[in-house]
């Protein structure tokens, strides 16, 4: 066999001493690369990661976290001095998953610095400051990336291939339950940070999740052309990480109705304050004329026009019907590995070799659209239009 051409990439990870940096970007994403020799882009040409892990000071994760995540991970390199690792020219690419409040600033900052820029979602926490970010990367020449991660889930990969093939006719509305009680933390810790629900710290479960709903509806069903949203506080106090008891001050629960190109429907409940009596933490139905699918995270269940039973509504006596029953498991046609990976190889083959990727700055930018525009309709208590957010050609004289 012959050499074995290898790219090395430097990737500055800033936040990874967050749970979702830690967990699936760094551990299961970053690192699994790593182990398993690289990106493959060709049988002789692979694509290496070379991350640093950082952390300003002032982050509300303890710096020492960086040396313990270091030893974890088996990532030697690692720093509190972010502005000095952004002027480093071995590190071209700038990954960020602080928390919300911070994103506009580094990644700003990353582009400055001439660094080609890859981030969680939501990519700001106002549509002026998330499209103004993708202005920045265009006109800088930078490429450029938001998470999306949910779109490369088993689950919706088999909703997307029921979709592709026609399965279901005419698609006619979508319906999406998310969610999970998530305890206050008096007496069971939580499973939440406690920014999470303090709006003034970037919480808020529609900031959180309708970026989530943007792209996947985009993606597997067409463009959300307005949006109908109630939002609420239902629990009104938790208590931190520390114990201490404070007041909720952001939204833990949203029902919204999106309307879609094609006259389709989608509604989508979320909330941290509801209990579990469904397949999956998050459950999509999709009704079409010739058939219907439920996909959770992994799995997916089908039925089509042909299976259909036919109810007739009798309230007096036990149904005739096992509706649970009525339904086929989409079998598994490969074999599915995790989605923020995937993603995250898909962006390095983007870096390296220029190949296709859509999933940019101004998609991120419509997510934070979405839930301000939710947050909007709520206040109004109206449904309200989306806008398009238009894009701009790229400078490529830089790069």
């Amino acid at each position: 066999m012959g050499n074995i051409k290898t790219h090395k990439v430097g990737i500055i990870m800033n936040g990874v001493t967050g749970r979702m940096g830690s967990n699936q970007h760094l551990m299961r994403s970053i690192v699994e690369i790593i182990r398993q020799g690289g990106v493959k882009v060709s049988p002789d040409e692979v694509i290496m990661p070379d991350p640093i892990l950082v952390g300003s000071l002032s982050d509300p994760y303890n710096p020492a976290n960086l040396e313990r995540l270091s030893k974890l991970s088996g990532i030697e390199k690692y720093s509190t001095d972010v502005e000095g690792v952004l002027a480093n020219p071995d590190f071209p690419v700038y990954f960020d998953s602080q928390s919300t409040t911070r994103r506009f600033e580094w990644v700003s900052k990353a582009i400055a610095a001439n660094k080609h820029v890859y981030c969680e979602k939501p990519s700001a926490l106002t549509t002026e400051e998330a499209y103004k970010l993708y202005v920045l990367a265009q006109k800088a020449g930078v490429k450029h990336g938001i998470v999306q991660d949910k779109l490369w889930l088993p689950g919706i990969l088999k909703l997307k291939m029921l979709i592709d093939t026609g399965f279901f006719g005419r698609i006619l509305s979508v319906r999406g339950e998310f969610g999970y009680w998530v305890f206050e933390g008096n007496n069971v810790q939580s499973q939440r940070p406690s920014w999470n629900y303090r709006k003034e710290d970037g919480g808020g479960i529609i900031i959180d999740m309708f970026p989530h709903w943007s792209y996947l509806l985009e993606n597997l069903f067409g463009k959300v052309k307005a949006v109908c949203c109630h939002g609420a506080t239902h629990i009104k106090k938790r208590w931190d990480e520390n114990g201490n008891l404070y007041e909720c001050t952001a939204d833990d629960a949203a029902y919204a109705t999106f309307e879609l190109d094609e006259e389709i429907i989608a509604h989508f409940n979320c909330s941290w304050a509801t209990r579990v009596k469904r397949d999956d933490l998050l459950t999509i139905q999709v009704d079409g004329t010739k058939g219907s699918a439920v996909a959770g995270l992994r799995n997916c269940f089908i039925q089509s026009s042909a299976a259909t039973p036919r109810p007739v509504w009798n309230p007096d006596v036990e149904s005739p019907i096992d509706y649970s029953d009525e339904w086929t498991l989409v079998p598994d046609h490969q074999e599915y590995d995790n989605a923020f990976k995937l993603q995250w190889e898909m962006f390095l083959r983007y870096i390296v070799k220029d190949l296709p990727f859509r999933w940019n700055l101004l998609e991120g930018a419509k997510g934070v659209q979405l839930a301000e525009k939710g947050y909007e309709s709520w206040e109004k208590r109206s449904c309200v239009d989306i806008p398009e957010l238009k894009s701009i050609p790229q400078d490529d004289s830089e790069h």
